[in-house]
């Protein structure tokens, strides 16, 4: 707040102002002292009395300042603005006083009892005077001018009386020196006054960076050009174990590291690695990251920055969470939730890596195992038994898992076994009988007694020029020819089974011959909103009907169709149905078309989708673009841009088959993302697992946190749906439990109609909360 006599000048300061005037009061008794001994000398030397009284005057006027002066030290200081304004008053009367006696005094010595030696003795105290009035009287712009009119008013007045021409030239020259001496006083005030503020101005920055660096989540360490620590932070200090931050000032980053050794944050091992590290990257001034693993199993992500005038900046993230969060959905991408063995996905990529690796002669074999019967068992006794049935195999099969046998569960009752390296078709015979001699038998299930019986294919192939997929069209062809033979055995690949490949060949060419023919057709799977069991959306689905095989599925078609390079212009095609019948349906209905990771190999799938909504006249916000992990891992960089020009167009963006795949945390952060598709896999068994539910629920609160919206897909019985209804609560369902997928016409027929399961749902919410299911 400003005071009334400084506008514009904070109290604070303006206290402080006018505490300066009281500063250093003794100097007032040799100022006072130096007036009085002027008269007196004037007084001895002419002896006229009246520079006897000037002295008087001058010398009680001082002694009364003086002694004002005292008053105000003993007074403690000065509390606030108003008494402030008080003394400053009191300091401006008095000096004022003092002013005029000091004024008098040169005035009679000038013109009243004109005095050589009075004059000169005068003026010369007057001029001494003149030069404190701007170093101590500063604070008070009104002392300034009062102290120039009176000291150097006098003097001019004086001179001019005179009234001869050059006493009276000289009188007017001295007038411009009390503008001299007020403008002098203001600049001193306005000098200090700026240096005033610019302190506090540092001072309450100083104090926001260090509330600012000490409330950061992150640590964050400053080094100088030195490498030296110049700031640091409490997060930084913490993750050291140190209790100040202090305390690493001035420390190397040697040093500094080392006291996290001291700490149990670092291994010596883990030390000089992430020293290295450092150093190198502050050296070549370039932006790094380096995760660490801490001694008591905390992850840490370090991160190098540039900084201005060649300070590195190092910052310290705890990522336990992320890194914990980011394994269990790794977890579940690469591993069965049920037996807990490498998935398909999982099982191809290790396949993958042994057969670039190693020994280009050697030879390797896959063999593929399948449960006889398996689907009656399933039938009969319920899918949890028949869970149970596929946990035994898979923890007989484990026994034989090594580095040079991987194993994994390929999909339903079938279970897939990699050898790196076998000597011929006797070793592996000999493999293949010790496992079936392992995995065959009874088994105990939940009670039930259950005969175990596999068949199995496989086949023998040297590394150099084969591949995994290959590998495994034949073992499935020498399986299918072993349940052909009667079950309960195993066949090795025969190149007689050539002719099944010939097969696939033809098919290849009949699929070409289709697309091009426009012979496919698009049927629509309905998306149903969990809250009003209504259609929202439907996902649009390829189909083929081969004019001599009937209908072929599109888990056999759609590889054939990136294989033979046509997948672009089903792509196409189906998008362009798509959003054409989606222009018929109610409004509220939308469309949702996969497209595949070959489709983002090229910025023509953004013309692509434009053109179809055009074409079509939809409005871009009911189309919904679903793309894959897939896509995403060929080129993340490019994909993305493209995602951004679709969204930007107003097509919503799904990512499709959620943790089936190489699962981040960082697509759905990083990605233009709308949606989140669920795959099937995390609702299977969801009603006897609580950790299976856990996991969905916390992957369902993780999408919906980030301001996703969340599909559950394969939803297939009524115990499923009110398991996601009372405890998952995803926005969007889809599955078989609410029928095949319909035609066009078909969507457009039932969009009106709720299914009946919005009644049943309310019923059993009604009835019960829901209830944790067991191991």
């Amino acid at each position: 707040m400003a005071s009334g006599r400084n506008s514009g000048i904070p109290a604070d300061v303006y206290v402080q102002f006018v505490r300066s005037l009281f500063d250093k009061h003794h100097m007032l008794l040799i100022g006072t002292a130096c007036h009085v001994i002027a008269a007196l000398l004037v007084y001895a030397r002419g002896g006229d009395a009246i520079y006897f009284g000037h002295a008087a005057v001058l010398l009680v006027v001082g002694a009364w300042r003086y002694a004002g002066m005292l008053r105000f030290h003993r007074s403690g200081g000065i509390p606030d603005a108003e008494s402030a304004r008080r003394w400053e008053n009191e300091y401006i009367f008095k000096g004022s006083i003092q002013g005029l006696a000091l004024g008098a005094f040169c005035f009679t010595t000038i013109y009243l009892r004109p005095d050589g030696f009075g004059e000169v003795a005068a003026i010369s105290v007057t001029l001494g005077s003149i030069v404190t009035v701007v170093g101590r009287n500063y604070g008070s712009p009104r002392m300034v001018l009062i102290f120039a009119v009176t000291f150097v008013g006098p003097i001019a007045l004086g001179l001019m009386l005179r009234m001869d021409v050059t006493h009276f030239v000289l009188g007017l020259l001295i007038v411009p020196f009390m503008l001299i001496i007020r403008a002098s006083a203001d600049n001193v005030r306005n000098v200090l006054f700026s240096a005033v503020i610019g302190h506090r101005q540092a001072r309450h920055l100083a104090q926001r960076f260090d509330r600012a660096l000490n409330t950061m989540s992150h640590g964050l360490v400053m080094l100088s050009p030195e490498g030296r620590v110049i700031v640091a932070n409490s997060e930084a200090a913490r993750a050291l174990k140190i209790s100040d931050p202090n305390r690493l000032l001035g420390r190397s980053l040697h040093a500094m590291l080392m006291r996290g050794v001291a700490g149990g944050l670092l291994s010596s091992k883990d030390c000089r690695y992430v020293e290295a590290q450092l150093t190198r990257a502050l050296g070549e001034g370039r932006d790094r990251k380096l995760q660490i693993r801490a001694a008591d199993g905390r992850h840490f992500e370090m991160s190098t920055r540039s900084g201005n005038d060649e300070l590195g900046v190092i910052t310290f993230e705890e990522i336990t969470a992320r890194v914990e969060a980011e394994e269990r959905i790794r977890h579940m991408a690469r591993y069965d939730t049920l037996t807990n063995l490498p998935n398909r996905a999982w099982f191809h990529e290790l396949v993958g890596e042994l057969l670039a690796a190693g020994d280009p002669g050697r030879q390797c074999a896959i063999v593929v195992f399948d449960l006889d019967d398996f689907k009656s068992v399933n039938d009969t006794l319920g899918h949890p038994i028949g869970d149970g049935l596929l946990c035994a195999v898979a923890d007989k099969l484990a026994h034989f898992a090594s580095d040079n046998v991987k194993i994994s569960r390929f999909g339903g009752d079938e279970f897939m076994l990699f050898f790196n390296q076998v000597l011929g078709e006797e070793e592996l015979t000999d493999w293949v009988g010790r496992i079936f001699n392992q995995v065959q038998g009874t088994v105990d299930v939940a009670g039930h007694s259950l005969r175990l019986q596999v068949s199995a294919g496989a086949v023998i192939s040297g590394v150099a020029g084969t591949d995994v997929d290959g590998m495994i069209v034949k073992a499935d062809l020498a399986l299918y020819k072993a349940k052909e033979q009667g079950k309960n055995r195993w066949r090795l690949f025969e190149s007689t089974m050539d002719a099944e490949f010939r097969s696939r060949l033809m098919l290849k060419a009949d699929l070409r011959s289709a697309v091009e023919a426009r012979a496919l057709r698009v049927v629509y799977q309905p998306i149903v909103s969990m809250e009003t069991m209504r259609i929202e959306s439907c996902e649009a689905l390829c189909r083929w009907d081969h004019p001599e095989l009937g209908p072929i599925s599109p888990a056999v078609f759609i590889p054939l169709a990136e294989e033979i390079g046509v997948i672009a212009d089903i792509s196409s095609f189906v998008l362009e149905q798509a959003c054409t019948e989606c222009s018929k349906w109610p409004e509220h209905i939308s469309v949702s078309v996969n497209l595949s990771a070959k489709d983002f190999h090229s910025r023509d799938v953004v013309g692509k989708v434009g053109s179809a909504l055009e074409a079509a006249g939809l409005a871009s916000h009911r189309l919904e673009v679903e793309v894959t992990e897939t896509a995403l891992l060929d080129d993340k960089s490019s994909t993305r841009v493209f995602l951004e020009e679709l969204k930007s167009m107003g097509v919503r963006i799904a990512l499709d088959d959620f943790g089936t795949g190489y699962s981040s945390l960082s697509y759905l952060h990083t990605l233009p993302l709308d949606k989140v598709k669920i795959d099937r896999s995390f609702l299977m068994d969801v009603a006897q697992n609580a950790r299976s539910l856990e996991l969905l629920k916390g992957v369902v609160n993780l999408s919906r946190g980030l301001g996703l919206q969340v599909t559950m897909e394969g939803v297939e019985t009524f115990e499923q749906l009110k398991i996601l209804s009372q405890t998952v609560k995803p926005d969007l369902v889809q599955g078989f439990l609410f029928g095949a997928a319909l035609t066009a016409s078909g969507i457009e027929t039932i969009s009106v109609h709720a299914w009946p399961f919005v009644a049943e749902l309310h019923d059993a919410n009604a009835a019960s909360k829901p209830t944790a299911v067991k191991n």
